[in-house]
């Protein structure tokens, strides 16, 4: 089975979001990692090279593959900020229909920038797929 390439490291959040070199992706990574600590009650840890993530769990799939991943977490990349949120929590869709700009993938909701987006809304989503993660997988890793 081929080793799982991410997972928590020791490199510094601070840096990592410091060197981001967008000034407005810098300043929303900042603000997103602070609702994600709030929510969590977790410290941010680099999962990768470029996942910041809170808190672990873990999973294993009808295959028999298995691993330990963030419970929540996203990344600040080039073009977009990418938060892994889509749970399929009750009340996503509603929710995704109010939030603003935006575009999804399987588990991934990626967004320009904050303003983009109703900020309560997306509180709202993170709260739920977090709930979602805890009642599906209630033991940490």
């Amino acid at each position: 089975m081929a080793e799982i390439k991410t997972k928590a490291t020791e490199v510094s959040v601070d840096d990592f979001i410091e060197a981001i070199d967008n000034p407005q992706r810098r300043e929303d990574a900042k603000k997103v990692r602070a609702l994600f600590e709030r929510l969590t009650g977790e410290p941010a840890k680099m999962w990768g090279p470029t996942i910041i993530g809170f808190g672990s769990y873990h999973y294993k799939y009808d295959s028999g593959h298995e691993g330990v991943m963030c419970r929540m977490g996203f990344s600040p990349r080039k073009a977009e900020l990418v938060l892994y949120v889509l749970t399929g929590a009750a009340g996503q869709e509603a929710n995704l229909a109010r939030l603003g700009r935006h575009r999804t993938g399987k588990v991934c909701l990626y967004i320009k920038k904050l303003s983009d987006v109703d900020e309560g809304v997306l509180e709202e989503m993170t709260a739920n797929a977090l709930a979602h993660m805890n009642e599906k997988y209630p033991e940490g890793a």
